[in-house]
């Protein structure tokens, strides 16, 4: 890979003035360095792929560069031209996430006087509101793939005069029950065009997307186990333990705000009685509530009037809160990748977070294997009081040594027998 000069300020980036004053205004004081080696190519014109931890600002670095293309643009674009035609689309895959970054770019462009009109579309809500704001065009569309395609067959939207693509949580976009929406969408996209693909993870079904859809993209991989901001923890605890170990962590650390996951949307709701019975009040937050119910608790969150929040893994994507200070997997994620998108709700920015993981002897293969996907390896450890019993111990042990047996010497082996104290 070639070696340049990264630009240290947004300045050294050729950003407009309206996007300085704006980003002065806001106290981004330096670009990231995902938004530092990512905006040149993307104010070029190239296609891009770039990976990056959470949090680490790429709303921002595609947002910033899409909005200066447009608004420096001769104006016989998509407003000017009969139909509701999108000049640039920004496919996510959640609710949440829609909302956000189509906040985040509407905050981005407040000096450009209404110049760039901007528009999410989600389900969960009535899509007579989305396609009233669709009329006559849109210069920036973010969308959830599902509505599109509604909002495409109803004729309330197209995408034949697209110039921009972006794919956010491009690995989540193709897990199952995106990937033959996003096919279908792709179908309808112009074959000239720049895209953009982001991510914090890019797993092996990225590769064929990027050979049909992306043209010489230049790629950035700025991922990093070892995120200097953010510490990751993992208890083992007594199988049936979890609940009295969870609150008493969140007891005796009197955390702000604790972001807590689980598998299951009943799951979330179990969790909460037996918390409220320890006396913690906590919110749940999963997909069988209603978008105005997810959007309250969310809103509510952030604020900080919500102390607790149980969460499904439609939080692990698309959730910014500010300065949050633990992250808890009460339940280990079924797909190990959903572990670093999990933690990545803290340590944003730079801010300093703790990811605590509980594992009871049923949960150690699964980490294990969480660890290997991941490229980490974290200490054992136990809570105070709840020290796991000799029985369970040997239990976690005779998990171990099937695992370690085919790596190689016995010296391997041992190296690798985890150690369940602090």
């Amino acid at each position: 890979m070639t070696t340049v000069t990264t630009p240290t300020t947004f300045t050294e980036l050729n950003l407009i003035s309206p996007l300085l004053a704006r980003l002065t205004e806001l106290e981004y004081h330096q670009p990231t360095p995902i938004q530092a080696q990512a905006i040149p190519t993307i104010l070029a014109g190239g296609d891009l792929i770039a990976g990056a931890n959470t949090g680490s600002g790429k709303t921002a670095t595609f947002a910033l560069p899409m909005l200066q293309q447009l608004f420096l643009e001769p104006k016989n674009n998509s407003k000017n031209t009969k139909g509701n035609y999108v000049t640039g689309l920004i496919l996510v895959p959640t609710r949440e996430l829609a909302k956000q970054v189509a906040d985040s770019i509407k905050s981005y462009a407040v000096h450009f006087n209404g110049a760039i009109k901007t528009v999410s579309v989600f389900g969960g809500v009535s899509a007579n509101t989305q396609m009233l704001a669709l009329r006559g065009g849109v210069d920036i569309l973010v969308a959830t793939p599902g509505r599109l395609l509604d909002l495409i067959s109803s004729n309330a939207v197209k995408l034949d005069k697209l110039k921009t693509l972006v794919l956010d949580e491009a690995d989540r976009m193709l897990s199952l029950g995106f990937t033959e929406e996003l096919s279908a969408l792709l179908a309808l996209l112009p074959s000239k065009k720049q895209t953009l693909l982001f991510s914090a993870t890019f797993p092996e079904e990225v590769q064929a997307l990027t050979e049909n859809l992306l043209h010489n993209p230049v790629e950035l991989q700025l991922q990093s186990a070892d995120a200097s901001t953010l510490v990751q923890r993992v208890f083992t605890v007594n199988k049936g333990e979890k609940t009295t170990v969870l609150a008493h962590l969140i007891k005796q650390n009197a955390w702000r705000q604790a972001l807590i996951f689980v598998n299951a949307k009943n799951g979330c709701e179990h969790l909460a009685d037996k918390l409220h019975k320890r006396g913690i009040v906590a919110e749940v937050f999963h997909g069988d509530k209603g978008q105005g119910t997810r959007t309250r608790t969310l809103d509510a969150f952030k604020s900080g009037e919500i102390d607790v929040l149980i969460a499904t893994d439609i939080a692990a994507r698309g959730l910014d809160i500010e300065k949050l200070p633990v992250v808890i997997n009460f339940d280990l994620p079924r797909s190990p990748l959903d572990y670093m998108h999990r933690i990545g709700r803290s340590g944003r920015a730079g801010e300093v977070g703790l990811a605590l993981s509980l594992i009871d002897h049923e949960d150690y293969h699964h980490f294990t294997i969480i660890e290997k996907k991941n490229k980490i390896r974290l200490e054992r450890e136990q809570v105070a009081g709840f020290e796991v019993d000799a029985a369970a111990i040997e239990a976690l042990l005779a998990v171990e040594k099937p695992m370690a047996k085919p790596q190689g010497t016995g010296k391997k082996k041992n190296k690798n027998k985890p150690s369940f104290y602090s």
